[in-house]
């Protein structure tokens, strides 16, 4: 991820105190820029995976959630996330009173009603019928 983009979706994330990302993979740079700005973010992801210091990682399913999880989270979000996780994402999101917001793969649409932020020449989904900070 550039650091164009980055910047852009951590400046939208940075309302938010405490965070959970959903699907972290190789990706760390989002959650790392809002620990070093000094929010509480977990990273969560099916497999194990390494995250720079400052972000806590859970192995973690986000269709068979562990609730704990999420628990204390403002925001709930995920980068990439495909069409599939939607729901669930919004699911364990809703479930902790927290926001949900994601960006797709390109041409994906979201399968949640949403409100649509341009950020920096992409597109931040925020589900709308969930919690709203």
């Amino acid at each position: 991820m550039d650091a164009t983009r980055r910047d852009a979706l951590v400046d939208e994330l940075a309302e938010y105190d405490v965070l959970v990302e959903v699907g972290v993979g190789h990706r760390p740079a989002v959650a790392a820029a809002l620990a070093e700005r000094g929010h509480a973010v977990s990273a969560t992801d099916v497999h194990e995976r390494a995250t720079p210091d400052g972000v806590a990682f859970v192995r973690d399913d986000v269709t068979d959630p562990e609730s704990d999880v999420y628990a204390d989270a403002d925001a709930v979000y995920a980068l990439n996330l495909p069409p599939e996780l939607h729901r669930p994402t919004r699911d364990v999101a809703d479930a902790a009173g927290a926001d949900c917001l994601f960006t797709t793969l390109g041409t994906d649409q979201p399968a949640v009603p949403v409100e649509r932020r341009r950020v920096r020449g992409d597109t931040l989904f925020v589900a709308t019928d969930g919690p709203r900070r």
